[in-house]
C-alpha cells in the first residue's frame, strides 16, 4: 500500500491505470497543472507565504452539529432533512443510515467551548450556518411583496422595505434570531472572523416536503427548489437575517454546494439527498437555475438591508459569495472522444454552470458551452464578490451514449463516474490509481485542489477554501492530507498569484453526515456521542502549526 498522498499516478516513475478497462496499464510523461503543483510542492520553501490577513478556520452546518441536547429541547423537526432522515421507507431501503440528527454533537448549547477550541488550534475564522426552517417554523408566503418576472419566468426583482421586515419578524421565532446572534457575538468576542452562511441542504417543511415530491414523482408538493416561488420566499429569509444579524456579519453565503442538491436530489435517487428522484435531467436543470436565481435575489437584499460594516478589515459591509463544490473531471481515456465529452460537460454542468451565471449572467440551459441568444439573464450576473470552494477529490468518467439523454435533455453523452477512483472507490482501501481511500469512499487526490483553484480563478473573483477535509475515524492519514492539500495551495499562492484569501477546514469537530449519519469522522476534534466530549486529534496540531506559521514548509507528519 502507497504511502498517503503519493506520487500522482501521471508521474513518469510508475505505471497508471487510466485504460478503458480496469486495470489497463498505460505508461506517459504527461502532467496535468495540478500534478505539476505537486510536483512542485515538494520543493520546501522558508517563508510564510498566507499572509497575516489569511483566514485560518473551518466550517459548520446547522442540521449537522445543533441538535444533541439531552432534553431534546433543540430539536428542530420542522426541515425536510429531518423528515427524510426519519422516514421508514428511507431507513428500510438504506437510503440513509438509520442514525438520527437529534442524538447530535449539540453545538446549540456547546458552541462557546466550541470556539475556545476553535481558537486552541490557531483559528482566526469561522464559518456558520443558519437555519431557515429555525427562523421561520412557519410559513411565510402569506406576506405580500412586490415581485417582478422576466419573460422566461425567472425573479427578476424582489422589492422590499422596513415595513416587511417588520412583518417577518412578527412571524419569526425570536428566540432563534436571538440564538443565532449570540453565537455571532461570541465568535466576534474570541477574535475569530464570522462568515454566515444562509442554505447548507436544508428547507423548511412548508417550503419542501420530500416524501410527497418522492412518492408523487414531483407531482405533489411543495416542491423546494423545483418551483420558483422558493426563490422569492428564500428572498425575504435572506433580508430577514440581514437585517437582524448584518450589524454584526459582513461576510455572507447565500448558499452552500446548490449543484449537489440539483445533481445528487433529482438525478442519482439512491445518494440519499431528497427528494430522491431519479436520472430526471429537465429537473435538475431547472432546480439549478433557481437557485441561481435566488442566490441573486438574496444577493440584491442582503446589500439593500446589510449596510453597516462590522469590521474595520472588510472590504464591504456585505461582501456575498457562494460556497461551490469544484470537482476535476478527467476522461477515463484521454484518447477516447466519448470521455473527453463526457469530462467536459461534467465539468460544464458541475464546475461552470453555477458560478458562470451569477458574474456573466450566462446559464447554459442547454450545456453546449455555447453562449445562445436566449441564455443571457442580465438580472442573475454580476452578482458575487468572492468564490467558496469545496474540495474533496475527483471524477473519472467515462461516456456513455444513450438515446434516452438524446431524446429528452439534447444530450449526446452521458458521464459515469468510473468506479475505483474519485467518489467511487471502496472505504479505506486503494483506489485504481494506488491511493489511499478515505472511509467515505473518497479517494485522496490532493492534485485536484489545484485543479479546482485554478478553474476557480478563470471567474476573477477572490477564492476561499470553503470546505476541504477526510472521513478518518483514527486519524491515521488526516494529518499528512491538511499538509499536502496545503502545500497545493500555497504554490498556487505563490507561483500562479491566486488570489486565495482563506482555508477553512472540514470540520472542527466530528458531526451528522448527512445520509451516511454518524459513521463519517471528519473532525480534528473527536466527539462522544453519550458524553458530547470534545477530545482534539493529533492532525488539530498539524492545523495550528500550519496556521500559526502561515506555511507548511518545515512542517512534518
Amino acid at each position: 500500500m502507497c504511502t498517503a498522498m503519493g506520487a500522482p499516478e501521471s508521474c513518469h516513475i510508475k505505471p497508471c491505470f487510466v485504460g478503458h478497462e480496469r486495470g489497463t496499464v498505460r505508461w506517459h510523461t504527461r502532467f496535468s497543472l495540478g500534478e505539476q503543483l505537486w510536483l512542485k510542492s515538494m520543493r520546501r520553501t522558508s517563508h510564510a507565504m498566507f499572509t497575516r490577513d489569511f483566514l485560518w478556520g473551518a466550517s459548520e452546518a446547522g442540521f449537522q452539529f445543533e441538535m444533541g441536547d439531552a432534553a431534546g429541547k433543540h430539536v428542530d423537526p420542522n426541515s425536510d432533512w429531518f423528515k427524510w432522515v426519519h422516514d421508514p421507507s428511507n431507513i428500510g431501503g438504506k437510503v440513509v443510515s438509520g442514525d438520527l440528527p437529534e442524538d447530535g454533537i449539540n453545538y446549540w448549547e456547546l458552541y462557546s467551548s466550541d470556539h475556545d477550541l476553535a481558537k486552541s488550534m490557531g483559528m482566526n475564522a469561522y464559518r456558520i450556518g443558519v437555519e431557515w426552517s429555525r427562523v421561520f417554523p412557519k410559513s411565510t408566503t402569506g406576506l405580500q411583496i412586490g415581485v417582478k418576472t422576466s419573460p422566461d419566468g425567472a425573479i427578476s426583482e424582489v422589492d422590499m422595505g422596513m415595513a416587511d421586515i417588520q412583518a417577518l419578524e412578527e412571524m419569526a421565532d425570536g428566540e432563534a434570531v436571538r440564538h443565532y446572534g449570540a453565537v455571532i457575538e461570541d465568535l466576534r468576542s474570541k477574535g475569530l472572523k464570522v462568515i454566515v452562511c444562509l442554505n447548507h441542504f436544508t428547507l423548511p417543511l412548508w417550503i419542501h416536503d420530500p416524501i410527497a415530491v418522492r412518492d408523487s414523482g414531483l407531482r405533489k408538493g411543495p416542491r423546494g427548489w423545483y418551483d420558483a416561488g422558493t426563490v422569492v420566499e428564500f428572498t425575504k429569509f435572506a433580508a430577514f437575517v440581514a437585517a437582524k444579524l448584518g450589524d454584526r456579519v459582513d461576510v455572507w453565503a447565500t448558499l452552500n454546494e446548490p449543484m449537489v442538491v440539483a445533481e445528487e436530489g433529482y438525478l442519482e435517487a439512491q445518494s440519499g439527498f431528497p427528494p430522491g428522484i431519479n436520472m430526471n435531467i429537465p429537473a435538475a436543470k431547472r432546480v439549478a437555475r433557481n437557485m441561481v436565481n435566488a442566490h441573486a435575489r438574496a444577493y440584491d437584499a442582503i446589500k439593500e438591508f446589510d449596510t453597516r460594516r462590522a469590521d474595520g478589515d472588510s472590504p464591504s459591509a456585505a461582501w456575498i459569495g457562494v460556497i461551490h463544490n469544484m470537482i476535476p473531471a478527467q476522461p477515463l481515456n484521454p484518447s477516447d472522444r466519448l470521455d473527453q465529452e463526457a469530462a467536459a460537460l461534467m465539468d460544464r454542468f458541475h464546475n461552470r454552470l453555477f458560478a458562470e451565471a451569477t458574474i456573466s449572467g450566462w446559464f447554459d440551459s442547454n450545456l453546449n458551452g455555447i453562449r445562445d441568444g436566449d441564455e443571457a439573464h442580465p438580472d442573475f450576473g454580476n452578482r458575487l464578490d468572492w468564490l467558496g470552494v469545496n474540495y474533496y477529490t475527483r471524477y473519472v468518467v467515462r461516456g456513455k451514449s444513450p438515446i434516452l439523454a438524446r431524446l429528452f435533455a439534447g444530450l449526446s453523452v452521458m458521464p459515469e463516474q468510473v468506479e475505483g477512483y474519485g467518489y467511487a472507490c471502496e472505504p479505506k482501501s486503494v483506489s485504481l490509481a494506488g491511493r489511499p481511500t478515505s472511509e467515505f469512499r473518497q479517494e485522496l487526490y490532493p492534485e485536484g485542489l489545484g485543479d479546482s483553484l485554478v478553474e476557480a480563478s478563470e471567474f476573477g473573483r477572490p477564492i476561499y477554501i470553503t470546505e476541504n477535509g477526510t472521513a478518518d475515524s483514527d486519524d491515521s492519514y488526516r494529518p499528512k492530507y491538511l499538509l499536502e492539500h496545503l502545500k497545493v495551495a500555497e504554490k498556487l499562492v505563490d507561483e500562479n498569484k491566486i488570489d486565495l484569501r482563506g482555508y477553512l477546514h472540514w470540520s472542527l469537530t466530528d458531526n451528522y453526515e448527512w445520509a451516511q449519519g454518524f459513521d463519517m469522522k471528519f473532525g480534528l476534534a473527536a466527539v462522544d456521542l453519550k458524553t458530547k466530549a470534545r477530545k482534539a486529534r493529533r492532525s488539530a496540531d498539524v492545523f495550528r502549526r500550519i496556521a500559526e506559521g502561515g506555511t507548511v514548509s518545515g512542517i512534518a507528519v
